[in-house]
């Protein structure tokens, strides 16, 4: 229970939930998705851009492996992690912005939905950006 009790403190809370997210998504999610998951029903989103099928499937490459070295990253506070979380998350945030734009035109709140979301993941990837000194342990982890 120390060791994991260690393991936490290395890092902000939000940041461990992103350890645990991208663990997920590397272990558990992305084989899935790739492997078992049929590919009529596939779907995936790079920059807010819906891919499905076979292009779905060759893109989910990508982000399995952007999640394993998310997963090792976050895990051992390596210092490459900065800045390539922080240009994925941005990738993120422009994915949210963009797809209800693509997709959602007419649909009631799609307007709201892209700013909102727009700011929220904007703000996940200030933090991340201003978080730099976590990386090569300068700055001691508060939350």
């Amino acid at each position: 229970m120390d060791w994991l009790q260690a393991q936490w403190k290395r890092r902000p809370w939000w940041m461990n939930l992103m350890l645990l997210f991208c663990t997920y998504m590397t272990v558990i999610y992305l084989p899935w998705d790739i492997f078992v998951k049929a590919a009529e029903i596939d779907e995936e989103v790079w920059f807010g851009v819906r891919f499905h099928g076979t292009a779905a499937k060759i893109a989910a490459v990508p982000h399995w492996i952007v999640y394993g070295f998310g997963a090792v990253g976050f895990h051992g506070m390596k210092k490459w992690m900065h800045p390539w979380a922080s240009v994925y998350l941005a990738q993120v945030t422009i994915a949210f912005v963009v797809f209800p734009w693509l997709y959602g035109p007419g649909m009631p709140g799609s307007l709201v939905a892209s700013i909102v979301s727009g700011l929220v993941w904007g703000g996940i990837t200030w933090k991340m950006w201003t978080s730099a000194a976590l990386f090569d342990g300068r700055a001691a982890v508060s939350s």
